[in-house]
């Protein structure tokens, strides 16, 4: 029985030995976050695709954008058309926007890629009349890590809609109207 303790413990030391010699290896066999390894890093030019549209959006051609091999985790936001709000049904609504909406898009996009170690980004969202159901957003956030893809794309959804001059204007069941965001 003590042998086997030693063989186990020479084990272990040399294992222990060899975490030393390479600081970048984990217990996990992952890679540690460093920037000796480029996928670590915020890619050159992390924004893909940032528009504004009066057509459909697309899930794919958003998902599609921020592709990348060096991302580990992707996470995207996808905002639609709900049939209530605040206890009132909505029929349908229209977002309009000022013409500076998608340049403001953009600026909020480079705050959070130089936040966050963004592989790949993109937001489109819609304008013109839509029906429930359909899509109003789609944002979507690549990073080497699915830590930082989640908070990267809630802060890019979250200052796109405090940020960005985009305005709702909802229809009600009852017939009464109400913008919001203006």
């Amino acid at each position: 029985m003590l042998w086997g303790d030693l063989r186990s413990a020479t084990r272990a030391y040399r294992v222990i030995t060899l975490f030393r010699l390479f600081p970048g290896v984990r217990h996990d066999r992952g890679m540690a976050a460093n920037d000796q390894h480029p996928g670590e890093r915020a890619a050159q030019d992390p924004i893909k695709l940032i528009a504004v549209r009066d057509t459909p959006l697309s899930l794919d051609e958003v998902f599609k954008a921020v592709g990348d091999d060096a991302a580990g985790g992707t996470a995207l936001f996808v905002g639609t058309v709900r049939d209530h709000d605040e206890g009132a049904d909505v029929d349908a609504l229209g977002y309009s926007c000022h013409p500076s909406a998608e340049a403001e898009m953009r600026r909020i996009a480079e705050k959070v890629a130089a936040e966050y170690p963004v592989r790949a980004l993109a937001a489109v969202h819609r304008v013109g009349d839509l029906a429930v159901g359909d899509l109003a957003v789609v944002v979507a956030v690549s990073c080497p890590h699915r830590g930082e893809a989640f908070e990267a794309c809630r802060k890019l959804i979250d200052d796109l809609k405090h940020e960005v001059p985009i305005w709702k204007h909802q229809k009600f069941s009852d017939g009464t109207e109400e913008w919001v965001g203006a």
